[in-house]
């Protein structure tokens, strides 16, 4: 087999939003136990592991093994360590002030409100989003060197991502910091360096499924776009710098940090 199969990624394409939405569904059931939506951010990591690990069972025989492997381990590392330090952040809190906020513009039963506005909306953007994880187990190329180009990109992604959580974990661990601005480490360098993480992890996985073809990269291209979007325009950055704003020294970390790509901080 030489071409990309189109066949049997289409077929894929049902499976994984049927993984995503089970995902999605079983963490809507918790969460109504629970009393809090705000696990449905721990699912997120978790539906792109388990859509990962279905596409590689279901990909046998279609797509090249070491690029099978190379990206499905990638994607699961990246969403396990997500989910996990999302649910240790949560741990002993209650619901997240987004989701309140969300909620509070329901217009009857706030669980069905949920349900419609915030995971089946998650779910389709785990389909959407996971493209270049479905179209990389698809492409029978073996890999080449933009495809390790990708891999350091990840790597790279998952330090600014897993070393910034770090970081502000153990910021706030300290009452000292109480009502403080986090300005050390990697937040001197950018004021989001989980998101910019985050988006290098993306456009890295993106190259990995260009590696296999014009056709992977065809059908991927949207997902690190979409999430590029969302990181610095949506839910991402803008939704948390307008929370920020307002806080004792925000003004004076803004002036001097940069906003999304990492530089040096402006002195004065």
């Amino acid at each position: 087999m030489t071409a990309f199969a189109w066949d049997a990624f289409a077929a894929n394409l049902g499976w994984v939003a049927a993984t995503s939405l089970a995902v999605m569904l079983g963490t809507f059931a918790i969460a109504v136990n629970l009393g809090v939506h705000r696990v449905v951010d721990i699912a997120w990591g978790v539906a792109f592991a388990a859509v990962g690990v279905v596409t590689f069972g279901l990909s046998g025989g279609q797509g090249d093994p070491v690029r099978r492997g190379l990206v499905t381990v990638l994607t699961v590392v990246w969403g396990l360590r997500l989910a996990v330090h999302i649910a240790r952040r949560g741990s002993g809190h209650g619901e997240d002030p987004r989701y309140e906020a969300m909620l509070a513009r329901a217009h009857g039963n706030r669980d069905l409100y949920a349900l419609r506005m915030i995971y089946l909306l998650q779910g389709a953007l785990v389909w959407l989003v996971s493209l270049p994880v479905q179209a990389a187990q698809y492409t029978p190329r073996p890999l080449s060197a933009l495809a390790w180009a990708g891999t350091a990109l990840w790597a790279v992604g998952l330090f600014f991502e897993a070393v910034g959580d770090a970081q502000m974990a153990r910021f706030k661990a300290d009452p000292a910091n109480r009502g403080r601005i986090m300005d050390r480490g990697l937040w001197s360098w950018t004021r989001h360096p989980n998101y910019f993480g985050d988006f290098l992890i993306w456009w890295g996985l993106f190259l990995i499924a260009c590696d296999g073809g014009w056709q992977a990269a065809a059908v991927s291209v949207l997902s690190p776009l979409v999430m590029s979007v969302l990181l610095i325009n949506g839910s991402g950055k803008r939704l948390l710098e307008r929370h920020m704003a307002g806080r004792p020294g925000w003004d004076a970390y803004v002036a001097r940090t940069s906003g999304f790509f990492p530089r040096p901080a402006r002195r004065g």
